[in-house]
């Protein structure tokens, strides 16, 4: 069996329709996931959708729906991102409303709870709604506000409820960071949380009373008590793979697959420590790397649902199509800092890069191969060099598709440096044997591209090997 490898992103909430900020998780997971399979791996990948939650239970109240009927609707939202993106069809999609998840968050509960690190206690803090999160003194802003959501007011709980015993934890997290200094990606994140937890960890709310809140995974034996939304949904990276019932197919992609993790910056806390602590508490292996992403921004601020300044990648797909929205969330979003989006920048990018870059370089190519060559010439199998994997293996994807542009670049110049169009003229087998090297150095581009655009990789393939100028691949927009 080829070695394994498990790739998945967080579930987004059901409580609003997709945004581009999740298509850029779910691509960067796609491509990743794509790219170990052509490497020979067995590779896993998961997404899906969050549905439990006070947010949810709001939404679905406003919206004159029961949460199941409001899940089902706004979850199908996220499934047809599948063909919209072309995300590789074997990729799982899980919800945490799915009966086998249910039973296994409660199967994780059962075991955590057996093993001393769920307490019972009355408290009260101060709780955004938006993060679905405790907040504390230093993640407030100036008007005593969550710094990712300035726009809502905090509530107050004061309640009876079910907690895990995250203080236990401190030391272990901190030894399994310094085992691992690549468990977080990029390094000022690893650094963010190692700090966050030498400063000491507080217990954590895991239930909501079902009174006030019914919408959740009931907690086993209380059936008075919903599990945190928190803590349910953690629980489907490992309840996807079957966990406890299914220990082969666990082994074998969680234990030994390497599992990766992307997220958002707002969910660091969650995801690097909080996850990690429950596993530990569980017996179950850590996370192999947490991948964090930067957030998407307009005029300078958070690209929100909550805030409704999104961009929907249903519009950037029906105006651009899926491999020109794939390009954009892969080079002109940055892998781990904030971006600042704006339309007329994805317009220039498209114009720019696709329609007068590699679209024209492809029509240019193909053109000069099918006036010129009679049949094409011998191509590589194995495209990529030591620089290209050791980006992707390191998650650095927006500088491993910039490598595939200065290729692109080389090419042009290349044409206008050689004139082959012009030299098949006097020379016509010296221009020959330059239009075969561009062939293939096409060819091997088009493999390298694959795993980003693929549509558009498998257009370029196609092309050279019935040595036919392909249609244009990027209309140019005006």
């Amino acid at each position: 069996m080829n070695k394994p490898f498990y790739i998945t992103t967080t579930l987004p909430y059901v409580n609003s329709y997709p945004h581009i900020g999740f298509a850029m998780e779910l691509v960067r997971a796609d491509v990743l996931a794509r790219y170990k399979t052509s490497q020979g791996f067995d590779v896993f990948s998961n997404t899906g959708t969050d549905e439990h939650g006070i947010k949810i239970y709001d939404s679905a109240r406003e919206a004159g729906l029961s949460p199941q009927e409001f899940a089902d609707r706004v979850s199908e939202k996220f499934r047809l991102l599948f063909n919209v993106l072309d995300i590789r069809k074997e990729t799982h999609f899980i919800r945490t409303t799915d009966p086998k998840h249910i039973a296994s968050a409660q199967a994780f509960w059962k075991i955590v709870e057996a093993n001393g690190y769920i307490y019972k206690k009355h408290y009260a803090i101060r709780y955004c709604k938006g993060c679905e999160l405790e907040k504390t003194d230093s993640e407030l802003d100036g008007k005593g506000r969550c710094t990712f959501h300035p726009d809502r007011d905090l509530e107050m709980i004061e309640e009876e409820n079910y907690f895990f015993q995250f203080s236990a934890f401190q030391k272990q997290l901190l030894d399994f960071y310094t085992s691992r200094p690549d468990f977080v990606i990029p390094d000022f994140r690893y650094n963010e949380i190692k700090a966050f937890v030498e400063r000491g960890l507080q217990d954590f709310s895991i239930s909501r009373l079902a009174s006030k809140m019914p919408w959740g995974v009931p907690v086993p034996g209380d059936s008075g008590h919903v599990m945190y939304v928190w803590f349910d949904a953690l629980i489907n990276y490992i309840s996807t793979l079957g966990w406890p019932d299914d220990v082969e197919r666990y082994t074998h992609y969680w234990i030994h697959g390497n599992p990766v993790q992307y997220c958002g910056k707002d969910n660091l806390r969650q995801q690097s420590a909080m996850w990690q602590a429950m596993l530990m508490a569980a017996n179950c292996s850590p996370t192999r790397h947490v991948i964090i992403n930067g957030f998407l921004q307009i005029d300078g601020q958070k690209m929100s649902k909550s805030l409704g300044n999104v961009i929907s990648p249903y519009d950037l797909v029906a105006t651009y199509g899926e491999d020109a929205t794939r390009y954009f969330v892969l080079r002109d979003f940055q892998d781990f800092e904030d971006t600042d989006v704006t339309h007329e920048k994805l317009y220039e990018s498209y114009n720019a890069h696709l329609a007068n870059g590699l679209g024209n370089l492809v029509s240019r190519i193909m053109k000069m191969a099918e006036t010129h060559l009679t049949e094409h010439p011998t191509l590589h199998t194995d495209p990529y060099g030591d620089e290209f994997r050791n980006f992707m293996d390191s998650f650095q994807l927006g500088k491993a598709i910039d490598m595939l542009w200065v290729q692109i670049n080389e090419l042009d110049e290349k044409i206008a440096r050689t004139q082959p169009f012009i030299l098949v003229k006097t020379e016509p087998e010296s221009a020959r044997e330059i239009i075969r090297e561009l062939v293939v150095e096409l060819y091997s581009l088009a493999i390298r591209l694959e795993p980003f655009m693929p549509k558009t990789a498998r257009a370029i393939q196609e092309s050279v090997k019935v040595n036919k100028k392909p249609d244009s691949l990027f209309l140019r927009r005006d």
